[in-house]
């Protein structure tokens, strides 16, 4: 067997652990041969849940963690005083080098906290940014930062565009991709202040493809391979995403059932439906990576189900295997 991918996974994050965690780490592990996953946290009840699954235990390792952080906790407090959660201890495994990668989809703030705190930066990076994939008409588009920096500067965001430059080129085969920063309107002048003094700087920027403003109706349509924002405005565009897909999802689902001619129709339609809406099911490209750190943290939905955990894990091994942080360290250093 080649040199594994190592994944630490916080095994009592999120509304489902360990259950769903367990389950998810483990399909990762069946898929793929290329990883080993070490599940972080109350070893009885992670031994307990192996227990439903036959796998290769070469590719798991269980390491104790006696504390859980809650979501409810102040962030910087929890990772001082919780030593033994399962959060820190998997984060410590990072910075250790025992692991190449974590996956947690606890609590979110002491996940990006401890990130930064634990694990620490690439020297040059300002602020690590969250940067889901989401889908789009074209494929999918990575939105760049979603959650972990609310008072973003123009410098932060230039940075931004250049890890997500590298993440689509190297992890999702996207050649040059198109970078674009959210606003509302495509002229130039338009937008808030945060957007009119980091518009001139995307521009000038040698090193990415910059087309301009994007309007948050064009986002679906696939108009740019990265999209720019400061935290606030990509938690909204996000969540919006993922309320206007369910409540799509689900009206469709009631208008099939309204009468019997649409009953058989749905009959007849199911299996392409089915495929067309699994491509906008946010669960099937994993958490969103907290780039710019100098170990791979990937934050889930706290409501993350098996299929996620699992995908998450998997997008560690391209992660690794592309070298991407080798290559944010080159694309931070053109800029000294």
């Amino acid at each position: 067997m080649s040199e594994l991918v190592n994944v630490a996974v916080d095994a009592m994050g999120g509304d489902n652990a360990p259950t769903e965690i367990v389950k998810g780490a483990i399909e990762a592990v069946k898929e793929s041969g290329k990883v080993k996953v070490f599940l972080v946290g109350k070893e009885n009840l992670i031994k307990e849940e192996l227990k439903k699954y036959q796998y290769d235990e070469k590719q798991v390792e269980v390491v104790h963690a006696g504390e859980v952080i809650e979501t409810a906790e102040p962030p910087v407090m929890a990772i001082r005083k919780k030593k033994d959660s399962s959060i820190v201890k998997a984060l410590y495994l990072v910075k250790d080098g025992v692991c190449d990668a974590f996956v947690s989809a606890g609590s979110t703030g002491a996940t990006l906290v401890g990130g930064q705190v634990i694990v620490g930066r690439i020297k040059g990076v300002e602020r690590p940014p969250l940067a889901p994939l989401i889908p789009t008409a074209k494929g999918v588009s990575l939105l760049i930062d979603c959650g972990a920096n609310v008072d973003a500067r123009p410098s932060h965001l230039v940075q931004f565009a250049k890890m997500g430059s590298v993440y689509m080129e190297s992890v999702m085969g996207v050649k040059n991709p198109k970078v674009a920063i959210v606003n509302i309107g495509a002229e130039e002048e338009k937008g808030n202040a945060l957007v009119k003094e980091t518009f001139p700087l995307l521009k000038s920027c040698p090193d990415i493809h910059f087309t301009g403003s994007i309007e948050a109706r064009d986002i679906p349509e696939g108009a740019a391979d990265v999209i720019v924002c400061e935290a606030f405005v990509g938690n909204v565009i996000l969540k919006m995403f993922e309320g206007v897909g369910g409540v799509l999802i689900k009206k469709v689902k009631e208008g099939m059932m309204t009468s019997f001619r649409s009953k058989i129709g749905a009959l007849l339609v199911k299996p392409a439906l089915k495929n067309t809406l699994k491509a906008f099911d946010l669960e099937a490209y994993g958490g969103a990576p907290l780039l710019g750190l100098n170990g791979l943290v990937v934050k889930t939905h706290g409501s993350s189900k098996a299929i996620e955990i699992k995908n998450s894990v998997l997008q560690c091994i391209t992660f690794k295997e592309q070298n991407i942080n080798d290559k944010i360290k080159e694309k931070i250093t053109l800029e000294d």
